[in-house]
């Protein structure tokens, strides 16, 4: 399995307390200067993005019984916090200030039904987490199903399912949307959406953060079934 490697970048930001979302709390003194934060018994730690991806990998191996490659230094309490989650239940313990500020070109759909880099996010999707239940693409593109304008009809977006929605299966979603987070930088990821959260990359300091759709009784709607993930569109 390909390790991935990154030039980690440095990023001090100010931001109030009601910025932040519940996987950071108000812990800014601890995240003065760090790119992503990680919630530790109840405490947030500040790591560079490498380190997160690290932990984020493994996390995601060790649920499927593997190890992490040899070649990749990985903190083990950091893996230890992502499988465990949240004292209240599943949820975000991970977050990241900062998306790809990369100009980019933009992309037209493949046979697949995906963009070129929703084709690799894809693929490195599956090289970590393994066999996973995908959809909101297909061969030719998808044209119904999603609200107007979606990044799915562009073949820019991708859901990964975890249903039946259960205790277990969202800790197994949390596991994968942090994991996106994490390398969203590398993958030009743009926003994730799992669980009543989001995060996206063009408000990254604001973390994880609530979000409503048009039916807050809706698994579907508000993504408590589904990951979703958009990769960066280009210009």
């Amino acid at each position: 399995m390909a390790a991935a490697i990154v030039a980690v970048v440095v990023v001090c930001a100010v931001a109030t307390a009601g910025l932040l979302g519940r996987a950071v709390g108000t812990g800014l003194t601890a995240l003065w200067g760090s790119e992503c934060v990680v919630e530790v018994a109840g405490e947030q730690v500040g790591v560079d993005r490498q380190q997160a991806m690290a932990a984020t990998t493994a996390a995601a191996l060790q649920a499927r019984g593997e190890e992490p490659p040899a070649d990749v230094e990985v903190d083990p309490q950091l893996v230890d916090a992502l499988l465990t989650g949240p004292a209240d239940g599943p949820g975000p313990v991970l977050t990241c200030f900062s998306g790809s500020t990369t100009e980019l070109a933009a992309e037209e759909m493949g046979p697949s039904g995906l963009t070129p880099r929703a084709e690799t996010l894809l693929a490195e999707m599956t090289d970590v987490h393994g066999e996973l239940s995908l959809g909101g693409f297909e061969p030719g593109g998808v044209r119904d199903g999603h609200g107007a304008d979606s990044t799915h009809y562009r073949g820019e977006a991708i859901d990964v399912f975890f249903r039946p929605v259960s205790e277990e299966q969202r800790h197994a979603g949390w596991l994968l949307a942090q994991w996106l987070v994490a390398h969203a930088q590398r993958l030009e990821v743009s926003v994730v959406i799992f669980d009543d959260q989001i995060w996206s990359a063009q408000f990254a300091l604001a973390g994880w953060r609530p979000y409503v759709s048009s039916d807050t009784s809706n698994d579907i709607l508000q993504h408590r079934d589904h990951v979703h993930v958009d990769v960066r569109r280009g210009q």
